[in-house]
């Protein structure tokens, strides 16, 4: 592959860079407050922990700042159109713009679970108590939820793409009705399984948001942007402050209503601010990524980005793990003086990047393969069949989703051998070889 340098020198004038910026911001960000809201506690029955949300009152205001999904959804939609527009204009079909998304998504969640599982087996056969084992694999597969509910949305793009070009804006806001029916079935009816659709519809809505972004039919001009931003901030205030939803916009274990999971009418209204602000500081963004050192640095981490996601939890587990086992110093838990548990919180994400690091440094070369077509010795011919091909690219998804779903309902407790649900992981490596190998087809095809 092109070196780094070369890479920035190469990028088309006409590329949005700031999208690229905010995805890599977004990803940071998350990573970051999930380091420092997650609290584990050690003693001589093993690793355990809270969130810190549930003892430090002040801290939930902060999570306005620090939920940003919304941006890497709008992102990601931004991102999603512009891609699937070109691939058309070239002349390629949906399901091989969807086997090409499905190699960047699929080949890194894969490296994870296979090691999370080998680990797990490693760690039963040394002795290791087979609960512990269940809560430090399940704390590392935190991250999966994310990715369940973003393969369900690039595999809807094509369709919801569609949609966007012929209603325009009804469609974000039909979303948000959605939403808004199950959080009153939440609210007044006491129906949350009537709430479950909110993680589709939600970000969905936000994902659209992208679409209209991309193609220029939301206009960045303040004139926009300075309502969005004051009027989704007003709106999120009321909700909160004067209505019944929670301050917090990450959610709080125990709590009995939350903003997350599933995402409110408060997070869209969160997000509608969010994004009067980003297209607000689009412009100032795109000229200062003209200079080659920065625009370097963004795609260095974008390059990476999704293995960043997927393995800062496993970064937590290891080093909780290795404190505890060592007794070197202890395990970071809010005090009475939070001051001082904020300060003792430097030394610990320092400790977290450099593992992290490591763990980029050999799972994201995995990820840069995906980005990069590849051959498989074993394509079956009948994948070569458009049709066949196309049914082979629903079961891979839906397979990998569906696993994902099963691993993401997990809770931290003993599910067998691998550390999590087998059939759940079983299903996932299932869909995806099956989509490796009509990803390989359409390579078979081309070359």
């Amino acid at each position: 592959m092109p070196g780094l340098r070369e890479l920035a020198e190469r990028t088309p004038p006409q590329r949005e860079r700031y999208v690229d910026l905010l995805r890599a911001l977004a990803i940071l960000i998350v990573v970051l407050g999930h380091w420092m809201v997650v609290v584990v506690t050690g003693g001589a029955r093993g690793l355990n922990g809270f969130s810190a949300l549930e003892v430090l009152p002040w801290g939930r205001p902060i999570t306005w700042f620090a939920q940003v999904m919304p941006v890497f959804f709008m992102v990601g939609g931004f991102a999603n159109a512009a891609s699937l527009t070109s691939h058309g204009r070239r002349g390629g079909d949906v399901q091989d713009w969807l086997l090409d998304r499905s190699a960047r998504l699929v080949r890194p969640t894969t490296a994870l679970l296979v090691t999370l599982g080998a680990a797990a087996l490693i760690a039963r056969w040394a002795g290791v108590d087979p609960a512990q084992i269940g809560r430090m694999v399940w704390l590392a597969s935190i991250p999966l939820w994310f990715l369940l509910v973003y393969l369900v949305v690039v595999f809807l793009t094509p369709l919801m793409h569609r949609l966007h070009r012929r209603a325009g804006p009804a469609v974000p806001l039909a979303l948000v009705g959605l939403v808004a029916a199950g959080d009153v079935a939440r609210l007044a009816f006491d129906a949350p399984t009537l709430q479950l659709g909110n993680f589709l519809f939600a970000w969905l809505a936000v994902h659209q948001i992208g679409f209209a972004w991309q193609d220029g039919t939301l206009p960045d001009r303040p004139v926009v942007a300075v309502p969005l931003l004051v009027g989704g901030a007003a709106v999120a205030v009321l909700l909160t402050v004067a209505g019944p939803y929670p301050v917090s916009m990450v959610d709080i274990p125990g709590a009995p209503f939350g903003n997350l999971s599933p995402p409110t009418l408060a997070l869209l209204a969160l997000a509608t601010a969010q994004l009067g602000l980003l297209l607000l500081l689009r412009d100032s963004g795109n000229r200062r990524l003209r200079r080659l050192g920065p625009w370097m640095a963004v795609i260095a981490v974008n390059s990476v980005i999704l293995t960043v996601l997927l393995w800062h939890m496993s970064a937590f587990a290891l080093v909780a793990a290795a404190v505890n086992a060592s007794g070197l110093f202890p395990l970071p838990r809010p005090p009475g003086d939070t001051v001082a548990w904020v300060l003792w919180k430097l030394p610990w994400l320092a400790v977290l990047l450099m593992v992290l690091g490591a763990l980029v440094a050999v799972f994201g070369r995995i990820e840069r393969r995906g980005a990069v077509p590849s051959r498989s010795r074993w394509t079956p011919r009948a994948l070569c069949r458009p049709r066949l091909r196309a049914t082979a690219t629903t079961v891979g998804y839906a397979a990998c989703v569906l696993g994902l779903l099963g691993v993401a309902d997990a809770g931290p407790a003993d599910h067998g051998p691998l550390g999590l649900p087998t059939a759940a992981v079983a299903g996932f490596l299932a869909g995806a070889a099956l989509l490796r190998a009509a990803r390989s087809a359409v390579d078979r095809r081309a070359g």
